[in-house]
This record gives C-alpha cells, sequence and structure tokens, in this order.
C-alpha cells in the first residue's frame, strides 16, 4: 500500500471495436505482489471476457499503489468521461483506512466515485463494485493495529461500500471469504507479508467472473 506506480493502460487483444473495461482502485487493482500485470484481476477478468465471448477487450487500468479515494477521484475519476467504458470495476478504501480516515468521509468520497460512474448510464450489472479484502491475517496487519483492529475496519468499510453500491443498482463482489481460503499455501501472499501472490489474484478473478459474467458477456 506503499510504493507507487504510475498509471497505465494495458490492452487485452485490441480490435477497431473493443469492449472498454476501466478498473479504477489501488495496489490491489494495479495488482501489487503479483509476479507480472498480467496475473492482476483486471487482466485475468479481460481474457475470461475475450473467451467467453470472442470480443476484443482493451482494458484501461490506472490503478497505483498507495491511492485514496481522494487520489482516485483526482487522478483515475477523469477516464469515467474520457473513455465512456462499457464495463467498470472499482475497488478502493484500504488506504483510506490504513491513514484514518473518518469512516464518514470514506463514504461520502466512495459515493462522489460511484455518482460519476452511474451517471455513465451503463445498463444494469455492467459496473461491478468490489469489497475491501480480508487481510488482516498477513504479517504486516500488525503495523496497522494488529489483526483485531484491521478486521473491525475493513467490516465497517466494507458494509459502507456495499450500501452505496447496491443503492447504485451495481454489482456488489465480497471477496473477504475467498482471501482468507488458502492461508499458507504457495503463492497466496506476496514476498511482502501484505499484498496477494498470483494465486490469491486468479482467486479472486473466480468470484468476481462468476458474480459479472453474466451481464458483461452480453456487453
Amino acid at each position: 500500500m506503499e510504493r507507487a506506480r504510475g498509471h497505465r493502460k494495458i490492452n487485452e487483444r485490441v480490435s477497431r471495436n473493443p469492449v472498454k473495461y476501466l478498473a479504477l482502485g489501488d495496489s490491489y487493482t494495479i495488482g501489487t505482489g503479483a509476479s507480472d500485470e498480467s496475473h492482476s484481476y483486471p487482466s485475468i477478468i479481460s481474457r475470461r471476457l475475450f473467451e467467453a465471448t470472442g470480443r476484443e477487450v482493451d482494458l484501461t487500468n490506472p490503478a497505483v499503489n498507495g491511492y485514496t479515494t481522494d487520489d482516485l477521484i483526482r487522478h483515475e475519476l477523469p477516464f469515467v468521461k474520457r473513455l465512456k467504458p462499457d464495463l467498470v470495476s472499482i475497488l478502493i478504501g484500504v488506504n483510506d483506512l490504513v491513514q484514518g480516515r473518518p469512516t464518514n468521509r470514506y463514504g461520502a468520497r466512495l459515493g462522489k466515485i460511484y455518482d460519476e460512474v452511474a451517471a455513465l448510464g451503463l445498463p444494469q450489472g455492467r459496473v461491478a463494485a468490489i469489497s475491501i479484502p480480508t487481510w488482516s491475517y498477513a504479517p504486516a496487519a500488525s503495523a496497522f493495529g494488529g489483526s483485531d483492529h484491521v478486521q473491525t475496519l475493513t467490516n465497517t468499510f466494507n458494509r459502507i461500500a456495499e450500501k452505496e453500491a447496491l443503492g447504485r443498482d451495481f454489482i456488489w463482489v465480497d471477496i473477504g471469504d475467498v482471501s482468507t481460503s488458502r492461508v499458507g499455501s504457495a503463492g497466496w501472499i506476496a514476498s511482502d507479508d501484505l499484498h496477494p501472490g498470483d494465486a490469491q489474484y486468479e482467486a479472486w478473478a473466480d468470484v468476481i467472473w462468476d458474480a459479472v459474467k453474466a451481464a458483461w458477456a452480453r456487453s
């Protein structure tokens, strides 16, 4: 949740009329901890969408390590109007949490992000709001108040995000359970003892794809 990486645009088999997928977020979305960017969950979802539909996918992933909701609003939200994407995923909030942002401020900033995306007027199901994963078991959680403190705040932030998402008819995807499903297995946590490894990002993608495939495959 620290080391900054610049935003980038990743094209998955770009054609003249691809499905445009915008992935908004922080280190979890850019895929920090993975062996390379192809193992981030947006890249995996893009490949699965191509395999399911045969249609090219143009993935734009401007996420950056350490970003809060304020950073996303400032640096990533302009992509919404600029690209007019067909599909959007949003996973943001863990850095607001570790920086001690008040929950009401998080809710207000997240609401602004969701409103901007909702203004696209996409058909129901085309926007996926993803929960903050469970990371209280990670060794690095001790630096942020310990396991119990981290889990309590994660649950609180996720309740706020779920309410805001469902209020706008977004798909809500809870990756809390899957993020603890294979703790201790090879590749589950990255060498920084904080971020997911390839295996965990793949498991997230399984859950996210199951939630969105019916709507996204019609895009």
